[in-house]
């Protein structure tokens, strides 16, 4: 993946994350500057997803720790595991809200 692909398909996410967002009607705010996408929850607690162009990785900083993404096979994945974006955006989600949260992007 060259650069230029690399920068589109971090826009698709975040986009698809963003619109995940409101069609799921999450309380959960999101706000877009500079190529980061943060997650505002209720009680100040945030996801802030960031693109990594050297490396080719899409980051993930959560009140849990860090989280580092490769685009494998068509979708993001844990690096150090077979975990996908998806799967710990809601799990995630749902540990700071308090609530069940199931976005599909």
């Amino acid at each position: 993946m060259n650069e230029s692909q690399f920068t589109t398909q971090v826009d698709q996410t975040f986009r698809a994350i963003e619109d995940a967002l409101e069609a799921a009607n999450a309380d959960i705010d999101f706000d877009q500057q500079a190529g980061v996408l943060t997650l505002l929850f209720d009680d100040g607690r945030k996801l802030i997803f960031s693109r990594q162009a050297p490396v080719k990785q899409l980051w993930l900083a959560a009140p849990t720790g860090g989280f580092h993404f490769n685009w494998v096979d068509g979708h993001w994945q844990l690096a150090d595991s077979s975990t996908t974006l998806t799967q710990k955006v809601n799990e995630l989600a749902s540990l700071i809200s308090g609530e069940s949260i199931s976005l599909e992007f």
